[in-house]
């Protein structure tokens, strides 16, 4: 339950997601709107920087594929941003989220996320170590380059793959 900051309570009346490429709005949705988007329900590991592990977890969400049909929209860009409440972004190459890939995970081993967790909404980005799934997600930026979130500009690695141990810039 590692964070950059103190938790944000973010209230459903005040919730939003949003797509962007570059600074242009392309799709808003208050929370009425996301909850009407197709829910995806997938069982999988997740694996943090700090050398844990979980397996088989289970999420439901909006995959991020149901938010660009919706938004009609083909990813502009080879990389994104995902902003959250706190001010905390992450880089993530768009390949990463598409292909049934990645969500925006509502719901975590079937109740609604806890507000430590991310609640209302998370990203979840389950192949890549968790500080790519941010908690309290307000949006996605597509990006023309690779651009540094929070904790890569203080030396994460730049994609931060489990398996390879992609946890620090140089390794």
């Amino acid at each position: 339950m590692l964070s950059a900051g103190p938790t944000p309570r973010v209230t459903l009346d005040n919730w939003s997601f949003a797509l962007k490429a570059g600074p242009r709005l392309v799709k808003r949705w208050n929370w009425a709107e996301f909850c009407v988007l197709p829910r995806t329900e997938v069982n999988r590991d997740i694996h943090c920087v700090t050398k844990w592990s979980k397996l088989d977890t289970t999420w439901t969400g909006v995959l991020i594929d149901d938010l660009l049909a919706d938004a009609g929209l083909a990813p502009p860009t080879p990389f994104a941003l995902a902003h959250s409440y706190d001010g905390y972004s992450t880089n993530v190459p768009v390949a990463d989220l598409v292909g049934g890939k990645a969500m925006v995970a509502t719901r975590y081993a079937g109740n609604s996320l806890a507000p430590e967790h991310g609640a209302p909404a998370r990203l979840l980005v389950p192949h890549l170590y968790f500080w790519k799934s941010a908690k309290w997600i307000s949006g996605l930026q597509f990006t023309e380059r690779d651009e540094a979130g929070f904790w890569e500009l203080r030396g994460y690695h730049t994609y931060g793959d489990p398996w390879r141990e992609q946890r620090f810039s140089g390794n």
